[in-house]
């Protein structure tokens, strides 16, 4: 306001200025002096006299104009066409308008309330963390709440949240995203021995059928679809029918199978799928990796990245679809990586078994054909092996210092050393994570079927679902890695044990190459009967697994839960043959035992294959396959037998394709 006011300092220079003139001419003339003085002092007071008044004036306008405004202000303000609410330092609401009362419920007070009991408000926050807007939806429409701080008469903070309808701006955004475009990859998983199983006057008629189901499949949900290769397709969807298509849970996978056949085989799709990416190549690369764990699950499912892995599928028992090329390939590019490798750690999972002990035995002996320098990492040698490493300490002495812990294998690896990981994929499951952040080469063995958390920074990765075992698919490599193979008898045994245990005593999961593995190790010197002994248990073992199956419940009338209360060394041996005893009893198609170790809670799981308990075991963190599974809980016993409950309770209610997310 002080700008907009006349000035007083022109009329002090000029008041000054006429009294020395006046002081002046009195000095020469005292009577022209004194009328000098007189007439200054009348000027001087007019002049200030207007000044004043003119002042008066301006301040007058102006307060009548801010007054004018406050009134066009208040009246603003309760007529804004958008909701508006002041918030007190107490951050409860104090004033708002009819809008803001037209989004709230009737029946809740809102003076003197907070806003969040009011409005489900979303904080969304600029890149420096701070508070930018709050976001709400109401009746179908979203609004966007912008906050601004102001002060009130007492000098205290206010906060004025101001709402602008922004349901056209989410429509659009919405509509964006369900147009967003997907891919899928689609692969017919047995096809090399589809074609070789159906009559050749078939042949072309079934995978005819395929394509012209797949066609169909794309039209239906306004896709494109193309095969690239004779077993190879891949479609472009939008999302919102990819929802759709997981919402039918993949009935393609099922129309598939149905196509008939003289011969009875089955075609059979695997699937992977995303819509998650930046940009398209992003796209694929999600979509393919989707379909290696399809694949890498045992095939006859989808798998789909939105975000997190969906699955679809996958509760049939795997077929046998290896062949031996892949082996001979695997074979040779272990032994490059071997010969190119400053030494080499083996390790299987945590709490080994006879198959990881076996299998990684048997790198120990590939290792050692190409005069390589070799360690088993083995930090502990719990009950379930330790006949066998008894055996190969017995018969092989110098063997010892092949096995080392943890701290030897971490001061000794380096970026040159090469890693070989036998029955597991799972980082968190290895016996010592450490040395895969410090050697730049990884190999992976294993046969269960693919988890989300697989190890994918590997040089190579020979995961085979369809094999009995580690051991199996170990046994093979070392047979085309020399043209003479020649191994310690112990471990021939080893090996056997291992696909002895996983195969429980060849009768599931057993194929023609199963039965090949064991003949070349028949061959190496393995004795059955030697291998029968290292399953001998001890009295106590014994008593433990009987108390476990006297005190088993049953659960939906073919499930059979045990726990073993007493924590013991054999813990873990003892759930799991308890868990395979199970299964002999009448109408039992499915067992689970529980069983302390330290502050976990193990679990093992077999199934007759009617029930897949890998499936069921995954909801709660675990893995393994249709027929034998296992996981680990941090809980209480009584939590764990709880978990493994709603797990099954929730794979019961799923249709045979539901998906479930990982």
């Amino acid at each position: 306001m002080k700008e907009l006011k006349y000035s007083l300092k022109h009329l002090i220079v000029q008041a000054v200025l006429l009294v020395i003139l006046s002081a002046i001419l009195f000095y020469f003339q005292n009577i022209i002096g004194t009328l000098a003085f007189i007439a200054s002092a009348f000027m001087i007071v007019d002049q200030y006299t207007y000044i004043n008044n003119k002042n008066k004036k301006i301040e007058e306008k102006i307060i009548n104009l801010n007054n004018e405004f406050t009134d066009i202000t208040k009246n603003a303000v309760f007529k804004v066409p958008f909701p508006l609410l002041i918030l007190n330092d107490k951050n409860k609401i104090s004033w708002f308008n009819t809008y803001f009362k037209d989004l709230a419920d009737d029946e809740i007070e809102i003076f003197n309330n907070e806003v969040e009991k009011i409005l489900d408000l979303k904080t969304v926050k600029d890149d420096e963390d701070n508070l930018d807007y709050y976001e709400t939806q109401v009746d179908g429409k979203y609004y966007r709440f912008y906050p601004v701080t102001i002060k009130d008469s007492e000098d205290k903070d206010l906060t004025l949240l101001y709402g602008i309808d922004n349901t056209a701006f989410m429509d659009v955004v919405t509509l964006l995203d369900e147009k967003r475009l997907g891919l899928v990859d689609i692969f017919i998983d047995n096809y090399d021995e589809a074609r070789n199983s159906i009559k050749e006057e078939e042949r072309t008629r079934v995978f005819s059928d395929v394509e012209n189901i797949l066609q169909d499949f794309a039209r239906e949900h306004n896709a494109y679809i193309r095969k690239y290769e004779s077993d190879k397709f891949s479609m472009i969807v939008e999302k919102h029918e990819l929802e759709n298509i997981m919402q039918q849970k993949f009935s393609v996978l099922d129309m598939i199978k149905e196509i008939k056949n003289t011969n009875n085989v089955p075609v059979t799709l695997s699937i992977g799928a995303s819509i998650i990416g930046d940009n398209p190549y992003e796209i694929h690369e999600k979509s393919r990796s989707c379909l290696d764990v399809a694949l890498g699950r045992g095939g006859d499912q989808a798998v789909v990245d939105t975000g997190e892995l969906k699955y679809f599928g996958g509760k049939n028992k795997a077929v046998e679809k290896r062949n031996k090329v892949k082996a001979r390939v695997v074979s040779h590019a272990l032994k490059q990586l071997i010969v190119q490798s400053s030494n080499v750690f083996i390790m299987g999972h945590r709490n080994p078994d006879m198959d990881s002990i076996g299998s990684s035995l048997g790198m120990l002996e590939a290792c050692r054909i190409n005069n390589k320098e070799c360690y088993i990492i083995l930090n502990e040698v719990g009950p379930q092996i330790e006949n066998i490493y008894n055996a190969v300490l017995e018969e092989k002495p110098d063997y010892k210092k092949y096995f080392v812990k943890n701290a030897f294998a971490k001061e000794n690896c380096n970026s040159n050393s090469l890693v070989i990981i036998c029955d597991n994929h799972r980082r968190n499951s290895v016996e010592c994570q450490e040395i895969m952040d410090i050697a730049k080469n990884i190999v992976v063995i294993d046969h269960h079927r693919r988890s989300s958390d697989y190890i994918k920074e590997t040089s190579l990765t020979y995961l085979e679902p369809y094999a009995s075992s580690a051991s199996e698919m170990v046994t093979e490599v070392l047979f085309y890695m020399t043209e003479k193979l020649e191994i310690p008898k112990v471990v021939a045994e080893a090996l056997l044990a291992g696909i002895t245990v996983d195969t429980k005593n060849f009768f599931y999961q057993t194929g023609v190459r199963t039965f090949e593995a064991a003949s070349i190790l028949k061959r190496q010197g393995a004795d059955s009967v030697r291998v029968k002994k290292l399953f001998k248990d001890d009295e106590r073992t014994i008593k433990l697994k009987s108390d476990v199956i006297a005190s088993s419940k049953m659960y939906k009338d073919n499930i059979a839960i045990g726990r073993l209360e007493e924590e013991v060394d054999e813990s873990i041996l003892v759930a799991a043959q308890s868990a395979d005893d199970l299964l002999n009893i009448l109408g039992v198609e499915a067992s689970f035992v529980l069983a302390k170790i330290k502050d976990k809670i193990h679990v093992s799981a077999r199934s007759l294959g009617k029930i897949s308990v890998q499936l069921i075991l995954e909801k709660v963190g675990g893995g393994g396959h249709l027929t034998s599974a296992g996981a680990q809980l941090e809980c209480s016993m009584d939590e764990a037998e709880e978990k493994i409950k709603q797990a099954i309770d929730e794979y019961i209610k799923e249709d045979t394709d539901e998906s479930y997310i990982d």
